[in-house]
């Protein structure tokens, strides 16, 4: 182990190089221009956090060899070694150096004369990034003279469903990657030198922006390497393109408008285009008719949110399972008649927030009327998955269910269109394009997953802030 020396690579800035020399570079030399880690992804290193300290549950009563800061990993990489040799058998967070590379492992544990490394993850699955991760820990591991018997993944197992306390045993899975990692030992040993050379060079490599930007994780360099595109209607606009947007912007063509009138697209693209460049509304009378024909009153107007928490919170939830805790519901009797309006945000005091759901919706959805919302995928599913978890409301969930009415059917179809929905038919794009004067611009909360990550935060106990104000702000 190299203990009196920086490390030049760590098991981050590997994969970010792996994924874009030009990232690993600048992340070293110019991270000033690095783009602001939003709330939706702070959200996501603090659910890693949480579950990687669940999961050491499964190997209780270790030692814990975290730095004391980010910039005291040699006193970790020692610390862990000192550990190793006083025979400790479980330790967190186990540091090793080699050839000025560091790897930083969750749980390495010495169990029937050899060692088995952990890597704890809060995905339900394995994935071939996962692989190669794993695979540059394993090479540091073993060269710095720790050899490994094992190595694999500990992640979240979705088909577990809470049944009173946590069992953790059943809440992860533990799958066995040290073949897949061994196959990756060549690749991880040519490129570990390569990226070094990366980091050495004058200059940041010359390299466009490209699938890889995204692939496999949103780069934190995107404003600055994506800063000659076109803010509005550049031809990354272009919805569901398959690859059209690259093909575009690979011809030198940026924004929509210079996209050719011969150029070959698909009927909604080219209506997308033809739309910026006459500013006209189309409109698709029968078509809309017909649709408009199935609007018969009372109708109801319904809205669900929901969280997802990585680690269920209540009997009968799954990982990941999508929890209704708000309802927004309005009722008009009659046609251009009064609207009345109700709501529903679930108590912060542990209680299933599913039942009390359930029972004031029953009330507050009893009369006869079709119920409208947008995107029936998602209202259906979580009213399906309601009656499934609590049986007791099974028929009712079953009975709302059928009333269902999909209110985007008209702008998904395009059978209305306007160029300021820019080709999309999200009630973001379609409630600006045709009520501007209703905006979510001066809402503290402004949608949905502020509104999630909000919620579960309070619930888990992280929240940081007025309850009573932000619960206002949510409704």
């Amino acid at each position: 182990m190299i203990m009196n020396q920086r490390h030049q690579l760590s098991k981050s800035t590997f994969m970010k190089g792996c994924q874009c020399p030009k990232a690993l570079y600048l992340n070293k030399h110019h991270r000033e221009l690095k783009d602001e880690v939003s709330d939706a992804q702070q959200s996501i290193f603090d659910r890693g956090t949480r579950v990687g300290e669940l999961a050491t549950q499964l190997f209780p009563n270790g030692k814990d060899a975290s730095p004391p800061t980010p910039f005291d990993y040699p006193q970790s990489v020692a610390m862990t070694q000192q550990l190793i040799n006083d025979g400790i058998p479980i330790i967190y967070e186990a540091c090793f150096q080699y050839d000025r590379v560091l790897a930083a492992l969750d749980i390495l544990v010495y169990q029937e004369g050899q060692w088995h490394a952990y890597e704890v993850k809060s995905s339900t699955g394995v994935s071939e990034t996962y692989e190669l991760d794993a695979a540059l820990q394993y090479y540091v591991i073993t060269q710095s003279g720790l050899p490994l018997a094992s190595i694999s993944i500990v992640h979240l197992n979705n088909q577990y469903e809470r049944k009173g306390k946590l069992d953790n045993s059943q809440l992860f899975t533990t799958t066995d990657i040290t073949t897949e990692v061994l196959a990756l030992q060549q690749k991880v040993q040519v490129k570990i030198p390569e990226l070094k050379k990366v980091l050495e060079q004058s200059d940041p490599p010359q390299m466009d922006i490209g699938k890889h930007c995204n692939s496999p994780y949103a780069c934190d360099f995107q404003g600055h390497c994506w800063a000659h595109i076109p803010e509005e209607r550049s031809v990354f606009a272009l919805p569901y393109a398959r690859g059209k947007e690259w093909e575009l912007y690979g011809k030198g063509i940026l924004s929509l408008e210079e996209v050719p009138e011969n150029y070959p697209l698909n009927e909604k693209h080219r209506q997308q285009i033809d739309g910026y460049r006459t500013g006209e509304i189309q409109l698709d009378k029968m078509a809309m008719g017909q649709f408009l024909n199935e609007v018969t009153y009372p109708l109801y107007f319904f809205d669900f949110e929901t969280i997802q928490p990585a680690v269920p919170i209540w009997d009968g939830s799954r990982p990941y399972q999508q929890v209704a805790f708000q309802y927004s519901l309005h009722y008009q009797g009659k046609k251009g008649g009064a609207l009345e309006h109700v709501a529903y945000l679930a108590a912060t005091d542990g209680a299933d927030p599913r039942i009390a759901h359930m029972e004031q919706l029953e009330r507050d959805a009893n009369r006869p009327g079709d119920i409208w919302v947008y995107n029936i995928g998602f209202e259906r599913a979580r009213l399906k998955e309601m009656g499934r978890d609590l049986p007791q409301f099974a028929t009712m969930a079953e009975g709302l269910a059928g009333r269902l009415k999909d209110l985007m059917v008209p702008f998904q179809k395009r059978h209305y269109y306007t160029p300021d929905m820019d080709g999309r038919y999200s009630i973001k794009n379609v409630l600006p394009a045709l009520v501007p004067e209703l905006t979510y611009s001066a809402l503290d909360i402004q949608e949905g997953g502020t509104a999630s990550r909000t919620f579960l935060a309070m619930i888990q106990g992280h929240f940081k802030g007025d309850i009573e104000a932000t619960r206002k702000h949510l409704l």
